[in-house]
């Protein structure tokens, strides 16, 4: 049913990223899953790189963040055998790669929120921080990391 969904809003969940240090993308604790930090990569490459502010519009951020997203979603899916079984989207935790004096982190982290209420609707409602820092992993854009809740 969800696939159906993500199809019709042209969205493609690919394989889950590969990690670009030592950890794991996803860890499942009973019916809680929780991902690690995704950033916007895209076929192997990493597609936003830079500061919010500087080098790229907040408009390029929220873009960086839906493919954050999507990310997450993806390596959610490699645990499950459908993204239906996910229950709840609980809590987002968005790092916004900001310039000095750049203050729209949460208008950032909306590509994540949108696109969450796009697909799950009111389970994809969660409680979400959308913070400022001043570097990221191999200078991403954004990273985002997910605890969803999935059915018993």
């Amino acid at each position: 049913m969800l696939d159906e969904k993500i199809k019709s809003l042209r969205i493609t969940i690919p394989e889950s990223p590969e990690p670009v240090a030592a950890y794991v993308p996803a860890v499942k604790a009973g019916n809680m899953i929780y991902t690690s930090g995704q950033i916007p990569i895209v076929e192997g490459a990493l597609k936003y790189k830079g500061k919010i502010g500087l080098n790229l519009s907040e408009e390029d951020g929220y873009e960086a963040a839906r493919i954050c997203c999507i990310n997450c979603l993806s390596v959610i899916k490699g645990l499950v055998e459908s993204l239906d079984e996910v229950e709840r989207i609980v809590k987002v935790t968005g790092y916004v790669n900001s310039a000095p004096g750049f203050t729209g982190q949460s208008k950032v982290i909306n590509g994540v929120s949108d696109l969450l209420g796009e697909i799950f609707a009111e389970s994809g409602q969660h409680a979400r921080a959308a913070i400022g820092v001043c570097e990221l992993p191999i200078d991403a854009a954004v990273e985002v990391e997910m605890i969803v809740k999935l059915k018993d």
